[in-house]
């Protein structure tokens, strides 16, 4: 997998076929899943998929690399946070030290 040249992140695609299977790039772990929800964590970002009868049929951390099967329903990004980061404080976070 090429990296992008000027950035300190691994590149990330997210290939969906017929919403029925598909491969992620750019995973650096995998939070959590299940049969209805699947958490992956890159550097820009938390994934989450969500649907019915999800499976990871191959998974590569080495190389950041996901595959999956089942129904996915919903695609959500988080935050373009890198994993890993301290999450910065909120206002009344920083007023109450």
């Amino acid at each position: 997998m090429e990296e992008r040249k000027n950035s300190p992140f691994q590149s990330h695609r997210l290939l969906l076929e017929d919403r029925q299977r598909g491969t992620v790039t750019g995973v650096m772990d995998v939070k959590s899943f299940d049969e209805k929800l699947i958490l992956l964590a890159t550097e820009y970002g938390l994934i989450t998929l969500k649907g019915e009868k999800l499976h990871i049929n191959q998974l590569d951390l080495e190389k950041g690399e996901v595959e999956l099967s089942g129904r996915v329903d919903s695609v959500v990004y988080t935050e373009k946070r890198g994993y890993g980061q301290k999450k910065e404080e909120s206002l009344l976070g920083r007023l109450f030290q």
